[in-house]
C-alpha cells in the first residue's frame, strides 16, 4: 500500500521502521521505539539543517541528515509547518530542562548563566525564516511565542536569582528584558560575517556583574 505525501510523491506503508501490523507480542512497543527513535533523529537533524539553512531548507536536507528516506519525513510530519512546529517545542522542552541541569554542573550560578543563554544563542540560530513559514497564520505564530515566553522566561529567571544570591549578578534586569536583548543581538548574526554574536552575548551577560551607571 502507498499514500501521497504533501509533494504528491507515493508514500510506501511501514516506511517509519514498522511494517503496519501489530504482529506477535512485544512487537508494538518495539515498533514504537523504532517510531520516537526516528522522529527524534529528525528533529535532531532539523534543528541542525534549519541552523545553517533556514526552515525553508528542502525536507530531502532535512531527512538525508537524519538518515531516513523522506517518506519516513512525511509521515512524522505531513507539512512543513508541522515539522517545523515540532522543531520549535523540542528545542524549547530542551532549553527549559537545561536550565537545572547547568546550575547543578557548573562551577557557578554565573557560568551556568552565561551557558545558558549561548544555549538559547543556538536555539535561535534555528529560527531564520520562522515569520514566513506561518504567513498568514498569526494564531500559529503568537503560540509559539506564548510558548516560548512561558517555558523559558521562568528558567532564566531562576538562573539570575541563583547568581544573584551568590553575588554574581548585581545589574538590575528582568529575565524577560536579557531574553529580548540577547534575541536581538542574534538577529545581526544572519546579515553580517564580521560581527560575533558570540562575543557580544559575552560582553551583555558579562555586564549583570555591575550596577549601571547612571543616566
Amino acid at each position: 500500500m502507498t499514500s501521497a505525501a504533501p509533494d504528491g510523491s507515493a508514500v510506501p506503508d511501514g516506511t517509519d521502521g514498522t511494517d503496519g501490523t501489530d504482529g506477535a507480542d512485544g512487537a508494538v512497543p518495539r515498533r514504537r521505539r523504532d517510531v520516537e527513535r526516528n522522529q527524534r533523529a529528525l528533529l535532531d537533524a532539523a534543528g541542525a539543517v534549519f541552523a545553517t539553512s533556514g526552515v525553508g531548507a528542502p525536507v530531502r536536507e532535512v531527512a538525508a541528515a537524519a538518515g531516513v528516506g523522506v517518506a519516513t519525513l512525511y509521515r512524522h510530519f505531513p507539512t512543513r509547518s508541522d515539522l517545523v512546529v515540532a522543531v520549535y517545542r523540542h528545542q524549547v522542552d530542551a532549553c527549559a530542562e537545561a536550565g537545572p541541569a547547568l546550575l547543578a554542573t557548573e562551577p557557578t550560578p554565573f557560568a551556568a548563566t552565561l551557558a545558558w543563554v549561548h544555549g538559547f544563542v543556538d536555539f535561535l540560530g534555528t529560527k531564520h525564516g520562522l515569520g514566513r513559514v506561518w504567513e498568514g497564520d498569526d494564531a500559529g505564530f503568537t503560540a509559539l511565542h506564548v510558548l516560548f515566553v512561558e517555558r523559558l522566561v521562568p528558567v532564566l529567571d531562576g538562573l539570575l536569582d541563583a547568581a544573584r544570591a551568590s553575588g554574581e549578578v548585581v545589574a538590575p534586569v528582568t529575565a524577560y528584558q536579557l531574553l529580548r536583548a540577547v534575541g536581538d543581538l542574534v538577529a545581526w548574526a544572519p546579515q553580517d560575517p564580521d560581527y560575533d554574536v558570540r562575543r557580544m552575548v559575552t560582553l551583555l551577560v558579562s555586564g549583570l556583574r555591575q550596577e549601571p551607571p547612571a543616566p
